[in-house]
């Protein structure tokens, strides 16, 4: 199957400091890939060269065969890249259910008439009342987004980006910062998503967990390169991985 998604060498320099070096890298719909590694280590700055808050130094972006390396971050949504956190409090004054209303709406091509309400589209309301069911947040549709605790935060990320239906979803850590019985909830819609297997999943995680109930592959990032890519037993048995990434020798890893 041809990659829905590759980087091609891709770098980015801050300084004399290579924060991403050279990185190339395929990803294939019906996959999950799991990108680990230490703090420092370039993950996040990855995602933001993919989901384009970032321009590359060198190196291109591909999404399917349409070079994506110069799109802004709205052009890369509407192809089909998304990335939760871009969707995050996009209106915080309004309800929740707004939010995911506008995020439908957005995705329809429907702008002009953006702060009409919910009535006015019954069915892209509807719509978005069944994201919020998925994502368990209808008790608080009619909240202000930006009087949600953190954990219904993190589950309103996951329904705005659900309501764009990207080909390739991003989740930067996506259970941080959530209670142990919050972070099921989300682990749940992922794992949902992975069930389409037109979807391509990208997820940072550093929980061994998650990574291990979730990861088809995994990814190992560290200054900046790539250390390792493939299956993740064979990946984290890896002597140099459960070095600096684990941090633990051989029969603790086990």
């Amino acid at each position: 199957m041809s990659p829905s998604l590759r980087t091609e060498d891709l770098t980015i320099r801050f300084g004399g400091h290579a924060a991403v070096n050279g990185v190339t890298c395929a990803f294939r719909p019906g996959e999950l890939t799991v990108i680990v590694g230490p703090n420092g280590a370039g993950k996040t700055t990855w995602f933001n060269l993919v989901s384009g808050q970032l321009a590359p130094t060198a190196g291109r972006i591909f999404k399917g065969e349409a070079d994506i390396t110069r799109l802004s971050p709205s052009a890369r949504a509407k192809a089909g890249i998304g990335r939760a956190f871009q969707l995050t409090n996009l209106f915080p004054k309004l309800s929740v259910l707004e939010n995911v209303r506008l995020a439908v709406q957005a995705r329809e091509g429907i702008g002009p008439r953006l702060f009409r309400p919910a009535s006015s589209f019954p069915r892209l309301a509807e719509e978005a009342r069944e994201h919020l069911a998925r994502t368990r947040l209808s008790d608080v549709a009619d909240y202000p987004a930006a009087a949600l605790p953190h954990g219904d935060q993190r589950k309103l990320e996951v329904a705005l980006l659900m309501a764009m239906q990207p080909d390739i979803y991003m989740f930067d850590e996506p259970t941080a910062g959530m209670s142990v019985d919050e972070a099921p909830v989300i682990l749940e819609l992922i794992a949902e998503i992975k069930r389409d297997r037109s979807k391509t999943i990208l997820l940072v995680e550093h929980k061994m967990d998650v990574v291990r109930a979730l990861a088809d592959r995994i990814v190992v990032l560290h200054n900046g390169e790539l250390i390792a890519d493939g299956l993740p037993d064979a990946v984290m048995a890896l002597p140099l991985v459960r070095e600096i990434y684990l941090g633990i020798g051989a029969e603790e890893a086990a």
